[in-house]
C-alpha cells in the first residue's frame, strides 16, 4: 500500500480560531495550446466561528491570465477527509456549483456573475512525485511540522504528476467560449494551513521543463512564527530520475536575495551537493 503524503488530510481540530486551510492545483498545457497555465486555489477560513471572514473561496487563474473568484459562504456545504487528500465545497444557487478534489480526480463547475459564463473542468491525475523519495513521502517542513509548531503549515502534495481531461468555458446559452482538452500534461499541488501567514515570503516552482519531463524544482521561504518566535527560513527541493535532492537548514545552508518583482537568486548547499 502506498503511503499517503503527510498532511494531506484536513487539519482543523474543531477549536482553533482564527484558522484557514488552502489548496493550490496547477496545470501546464503544451506549446500547441499556447503554453497556457491554469491554477485552481481553494480556501476555507474560520469554519467554527461566525466572523466576517468565515466561509470558503474558489479562485481560478487562467487561461490567458483571466481571473475568476467566487465566495462560498456556507461552511456546512464544505467537506474534507481527515487522513488523506479529499475536499470539496458546493454553493446553493440557480444551478449546481461545486468542486471536488482528491489525489487522483479534480472536477468542478461554477457560474461567473461578471460574464454570465459557466466555467467547468474535469481531469484525472497520475501522481509521480509527492515530497521525498518515491515510496517514502515526507513532510515539507520536516518531522516537527506534525506538531503544528509552525505558522503556517506548508506541504507539497504532488511535486509532479500527469493530468488528463478538459477545461472549458461556455456562455449562458451553452455555446462554447473556449475548451482545452489535454493528455498527460504536468500537474502540481500543495497546501497550507494554520492561524497566520508569514510576514514575508517567496515561492517558485516548475515541473514543465522543455525536453526534461522528469524534473521538478520547488523553492520557498520567508519569515514564519515558531512557538511564538519569528525565524527566517528557506528550502529547495529537486526531484529528478527517481531521486529527491533536499536543501534545508537542518542538512545544510540556504540563502537568497530578492529584488522586488523581477529577480530571485537562491544559493543552497549540503554535504553532497551545491546548488
Amino acid at each position: 500500500m502506498i503511503r499517503p503524503t503527510p498532511h494531506s488530510g484536513y487539519h482543523w481540530n474543531g477549536k482553533q480560531q482564527p484558522f484557514f486551510e488552502g489548496w493550490y492545483y496547477r496545470l501546464t498545457l503544451p506549446p500547441s495550446q499556447g503554453n497556457q497555465t491554469i491554477a485552481f486555489m481553494y480556501s476555507l477560513q474560520d469554519p467554527g466561528a461566525q466572523t466576517i471572514a468565515s466561509g470558503g473561496t474558489v479562485q481560478i487563474l487562467g487561461p490567458d491570465e483571466q481571473y475568476f473568484c467566487r465566495s462560498l459562504p456556507d461552511v456546512s456545504r464544505f467537506w474534507a477527509w481527515r487522513h488523506r487528500l479529499g475536499h470539496g465545497h458546493s454553493h446553493c444557487g440557480s444551478m449546481a456549483e461545486s468542486y471536488h478534489a482528491t489525489d487522483t480526480l479534480h472536477k468542478g463547475q461554477f457560474w461567473n456573475p461578471a460574464t454570465g459564463h459557466i466555467i467547468r473542468w474535469h481531469y484525472t491525475l497520475e501522481p509521480v512525485y509527492s515530497w521525498g523519495n518515491p515510496g517514502n513521502p515526507q513532510s515539507t517542513a520536516g518531522w516537527l511540522s506534525q506538531f503544528q509548531n509552525f505558522e503556517p503549515g506548508w506541504q507539497i502534495l504532488m511535486a509532479h504528476g500527469w493530468a488528463t481531461g478538459w477545461f472549458e468555458q461556455v456562455d449562458a446559452a451553452g455555446k462554447r467560449v473556449h475548451r482545452f482538452d489535454f493528455n498527460k500534461v504536468p500537474a502540481y499541488s500543495e497546501k497550507n494551513w494554520g492561524g497566520a501567514f508569514p510576514q514575508k515570503w517567496f515561492w517558485i516552482q516548475c515541473n514543465a521543463f522543455e525536453q526534461i519531463s522528469d524534473l521538478t524544482v520547488t523553492s520557498g521561504g520567508g519569515i514564519r512564527q515558531v512557538l511564538g518566535q519569528r525565524e527566517s527560513v528557506g528550502m529547495v527541493g529537486i526531484h529528478y530520475q527517481g531521486k529527491f535532492y533536499e536543501f534545508v537548514p537542518w542538512n545544510g545552508q540556504v540563502s537568497w536575495q530578492i529584488s522586488p518583482w523581477d529577480s530571485l537568486q537562491i544559493w543552497a548547499e549540503q554535504a553532497e551537493y551545491i546548488l
